[in-house]
């Protein structure tokens, strides 16, 4: 089946500037939400479904909004893997690559290993009184666990997050910049190695890592497949968790009721982690190729129709989230749409929630002492200044700045 690469027919035709879409998507995706809840976007070659009510109906409908999507971003960037698979090929490849990042494995495997890793990171910057916390502290944090969780002992955390960067780069590669193409590649193919080198390593002495757990599969799974979906497992194992981690911070800094909550009831953390992550998602669309004709949000899409599900418009519904552009702990319980759904909910999100929820945010408030942004640092819909924040296929802090009282 062919991806059709125009708008449905009675599909609403909306541009979009992907430029200001990257600095702030969020007004753009509530006026799709009133006028125009399925439109084509000739920028972003697809159509863009942003209702809540509509993006938990298609991930209902794996058979009929297929993760294969022709002309993937994703598969240019890393291959065929289990994110661009639907059944049975989906549920080999994930039922190989899970056990290990199942709540249970999380706890009693690696939680141990986080926290010093934690300690270590914060050791280093303790006595410095300022530094920024994206930089220097979320994402060596979990690009370090995440190389420890697959199992690349042939791996920095500095490689794990420049392989990570290049790649997201790439899957959100819309305007076709060829040099964002090549800094990809060159991730791939370092991947591909240092994967090859681990899997005969564990191929002889197991060690409960992801790469071992696919070795290892009841169903066989090929070098190729494992190399390419730990490219997949990078990509998202390090942005969702440092961009929650710095977006969670920075909300916290400039609401001291709510930091004192959580710093009083540890489990208030686990409220701040889903509230960030609704607020600001981590991941704000994916995409998806229609097997047939179907009709969502009034219009027949034809089959081969392109669609992304923008979920960082789901989780700003404001039929489903009332006040939904603030950042409250306080409100009703709602699932939110940020790792997914369906077949596909992020198989990271347990190792995600555990490692920012249970360990990174309460070491840096319990250990930086009088934390506080540096001047400038306010957070909004958009941000500015030292807490900007950047993208809309992944959104996130490019950097959050700080300051605290330096010690030994």
């Amino acid at each position: 089946m062919s991806a059709l690469t125009t708008a449905a027919p009675g599909a609403p035709v909306v541009e979009l500037d992907l430029a200001e879409l990257r600095r702030d998507p969020y007004p753009a995706y509530a006026e799709l939400r009133r006028t125009a809840p399925l439109a084509w976007v000739p920028s972003v070659g697809r159509h863009l479904l942003t209702r809540y009510d509509d993006i938990v109906h298609a991930e209902k409908l794996p058979e009929v909004f297929s993760s294969r999507e022709e002309g993937s971003l994703l598969l240019r960037t890393v291959g065929p893997n289990m994110l661009r698979e639907d059944d049975p090929d989906h549920r080999r490849l994930r039922a190989a690559a899970e056990p290990p990042t199942r709540p249970r494995q999380v706890r009693d495997q690696w939680a141990a290993a986080f926290e010093r890793t934690a300690h270590k990171l914060l050791d280093r910057i303790a006595g410095r009184g300022e530094g920024d916390l994206i930089r220097d502290f979320a994402e060596p944090l979990v690009a370090a666990n995440l190389a420890l969780v697959l199992g690349l002992r042939n791996a920095s955390a500095d490689d794990i997050a420049d392989w990570s960067r290049a790649m997201m780069d790439g899957n959100s590669n819309y305007a076709d910049d060829p040099d964002i193409w090549l800094r990809a590649e060159r991730a791939t193919r370092a991947i591909e190695e240092a994967v090859a080198e681990m899997a005969e390593v564990t191929r002889r002495e197991p060690d409960g890592s992801v790469i071992s757990s696919m070795v290892h599969a009841a169903d066989p799974v090929e070098l190729a497949e494992i190399q390419n979906n730990v490219k997949v497992i990078i990509g998202g194992g390090v942005n969702e968790p440092r961009d929650v981690f710095g977006v969670g911070a920075w909300a916290l800094l400039q609401r001291p009721d709510a930091l004192d909550r959580a710093l009083k009831d540890p489990s208030a953390w686990k409220r701040v982690f889903e509230e960030t992550a609704r607020w600001i998602s981590p991941i704000g669309m994916y995409p998806r190729q229609l097997t047939q004709d179907y009709e969502i949000a009034g219009v027949t899409l034809p089959a081969g129709s392109r669609v992304a599900l923008v979920i960082a418009s789901g989780n700003r519904d404001e039929s489903v989230f009332e006040r939904a552009d603030e950042f409250d702990l306080d409100r009703p319980h709602r699932p939110h749409l940020a790792f997914g759904g369906g077949p596909h909910f992020c198989m990271g999100a347990w190792v995600a929630r555990h490692e920012v929820s249970a360990i990174a945010w309460p070491l840096v408030f319990s250990r930086l002492k009088g934390l506080r942004l540096d001047d400038g640092a306010t957070a909004s819909g958009s941000g500015s200044a030292a807490g900007s924040l950047d993208g809309w296929v992944f959104r996130g802090l490019t950097s959050l700045d700080v300051t605290w009282q330096a010690t030994a």
